[in-house]
C-alpha cells in the first residue's frame, strides 16, 4: 500500500470497515502504517475522491486523515492535531452508532493515540512560536479522549463479550499519560474509581494493566501511600514483558524509592542491570545513616532526580537517615541512659551546623511519630512534641524504646529478596 494510488488506498480502508476487520482498518488508519510515506496520499483536499467510497461519518473521517497525512509530510503538527480531532470526533459518531458490537474498537486506540502525540507535538510547536500555553493542545486532547471514554463507559445493553467497556482501561492510560504530562492528576480519581467498580477490571490485556497500574502506583506515590504505590508498581514490574527493558526501567524510578520508604533497600547488581546507578550512591549512606553523603548524593544527582520527579521522595529517606545514625550513637555509647548531647554532637558532625539540643528533641519526637504503629508511643511522641521541658530520665526511655527495635522494624534487605529480579 505504501506505493498505491490513493483509489488503491481507500479501496482496501473501504473493504476492512464492510467486513468488520477492526486490526487492518486500525493499521490503515494509524500513522505508523508505510502508507503515510507515499507521495500519492499527500493531498491537502480529498473529500471529493473520498466521497466516491465512504457514507458519512466515514467519509469525513477517511478526508481528515488524508489531510492529516499531507500535513505531517509539511512537518506541520498544530494542522495535523486539527486534522486527526476531526477524525476522532466522526468516528466516535460511527462508533456511537454501533449497537451490540465492539469490532471497531482497535480502530479507536489507533486514532487516539495518533491524537495524543500529534497533541503533544502541536505543543511543542505552538511553545516555539510564542502561542498558547504549555499542555494547552494536550488538555483539549484529553477533552476528545473524555468523550470517546464515556462512548465505552455507558455501554450497558451490550453482551459482556460485544461490550464497548472493554475500550475503558486502554482509554483511561490515555488520559493518565496527558494527566501526568500535564500535571493535573486529581483528574486522574474519577476513572480510577471507574475501574474499581468496573466487572472487567481483572480482564483486560495484560499489557494495559501493568500501564494502569504503573501511573496508580505513582499517583499513591504523590499521594503519600507508599503502601499502595508498592503493591501498583510492584504489580507492574513483575508483569511487565521481560524483555521490556526501557518499561522496566521506568517502574523501577518510581518503585525504588517507594520501596527505600519502606525500608528495603536494593542490591547494587539491579541497578547496574536497569542503569540506575544514581540510586546507589542514595542507598549507602541511608543503610550507614550518614546523613552528610546523603546530601551530597542528592545534590550530585539533583537533575536526574528532579526530572523524574522523583527528590522531594527522595528528602524523605532523611528519617530513616537520622534513625540509623542515632542507632549509631546507642550501639557507640553501649547504654541506654543517653543524652540529648550526643545526638545533637553525632548532627553536627554530619553537616547540621545549626542544630540545638530543642532541635534534637523535636527530631526524636518526630522519629517516635514516625515509627509509632504502637498508639501508647505515639501519644507519648505526641506529648513530646508539646512539651520540650520533660525530663531527661524519660527522654532517656524514649530513645531506648525507639533504638533497641521497638519501632516495628524498617529493616534493611536486599532487592531480589523481595522479589525484583
Amino acid at each position: 500500500m505504501a506505493h498505491g494510488t490513493l483509489a488503491d488506498y481507500l479501496s482496501e480502508l473501504q473493504a476492512v470497515i464492510e467486513t468488520k476487520e477492526g486490526l487492518l482498518a486500525a493499521e490503515l488508519l494509524s500513522f505508523k502504517h508505510p502508507h503515510i510515506v507515499n507521495p500519492r496520499l499527500k493531498i491537502a483536499n480529498p473529500e471529493t475522491q473520498v466521497e466516491r467510497y465512504f457514507d458519512p461519518p466515514y467519509d469525513e473521517m477517511v478526508a481528515a486523515h488524508i489531510r492529516a497525512v499531507w500535513s505531517i509530510s509539511n512537518h506541520d503538527f498544530i494542522e495535523a492535531y486539527g486534522c486527526q480531532t476531526i477524525v476522532v470526533q466522526s468516528f466516535c459518531k460511527a462508533l456511537q452508532s454501533q449497537k451490540d458490537e465492539n469490532w471497531s474498537l482497535p480502530m479507536l486506540f489507533a486514532l487516539c493515540l495518533d491524537l495524543r502525540l500529534f497533541a503533544n507535538s502541536a505543543d511543542i510547536q505552538l511553545t516555539k512560536k510564542g502561542r498558547g500555553k504549555p499542555g494547552e493542545t494536550l488538555e483539549k486532547a484529553a477533552d476528545i479522549l473524555m468523550g470517546a471514554f464515556r462512548i465505552c463507559a455507558s455501554d450497558n445493553r451490550a453482551q459482556s463479550a460485544d461490550s464497548k467497556k472493554w475500550g475503558m482501561l486502554n482509554l483511561i492510560n490515555q488520559l493518565f499519560k496527558i494527566y501526568f504530562k500535564i500535571n493535573k492528576l486529581h483528574l486522574c480519581k474519577p476513572l480510577i474509581r471507574a475501574v474499581d467498580n468496573s466487572n472487567f477490571k481483572e480482564h483486560f490485556s495484560l499489557s494495559q494493566q501493568v500501564t494502569y497500574k504503573y501511573y496508580v502506583g505513582r499517583k499513591a506515590m504523590f499521594d503519600s501511600d507508599f503502601k499502595g504505590a508498592d503493591d501498583y508498581l510492584s504489580y507492574a514490574f513483575q508483569h511487565c514483558h521481560i524483555m521490556s527493558r526501557r518499561n522496566k526501567r521506568m517502574i523501577l524510578i518510581y518503585l525504588t524509592p517507594v520501596k527505600m520508604l519502606l525500608g528495603y533497600m536494593p542490591s547494587v547488581s539491579l541497578l547496574q542491570k536497569y542503569d540506575l546507578l544514581q540510586f546507589a550512591d542514595i542507598v549507602s549512606p541511608v543503610r550507614q545513616g550518614n546523613l552528610l553523603q546523603l546530601n551530597e548524593a542528592l545534590i550530585k544527582h539533583e537533575a536526574f532526580f528532579i526530572k523524574c520527579g522523583i527528590y522531594l521522595i527522595l528528602e524523605k529517606l532523611k528519617i530513616i537517615t537520622y534513625r540509623n545514625l542515632f542507632k549509631k550513637v546507642y550501639l557507640i555509647l553501649k547504654t541506654h541512659q543517653l543524652s540529648v548531647d550526643a545526638f545533637t554532637s553525632a548532627l553536627r558532625i554530619m553537616g547540621v551546623d545549626d542544630i540545638d539540643n530543642d532541635e534534637a528533641q523535636c527530631l526524636i519526637a518526630n522519629l517516635i511519630y514516625e515509627v509509632g504503629n504502637n498508639s501508647c508511643m505515639t501519644d507519648l511522641a505526641n506529648a513530646f512534641c508539646i512539651c520540650l521541658n520533660l525530663t531527661i530520665n524519660l527522654l532517656v526511655l524514649i530513645s531506648f524504646a525507639l533504638i533497641t527495635g521497638q519501632d516495628q522494624g524498617l529493616y534493611l534487605i536486599s532487592a531480589s529478596e523481595i522479589g525484583c529480579k
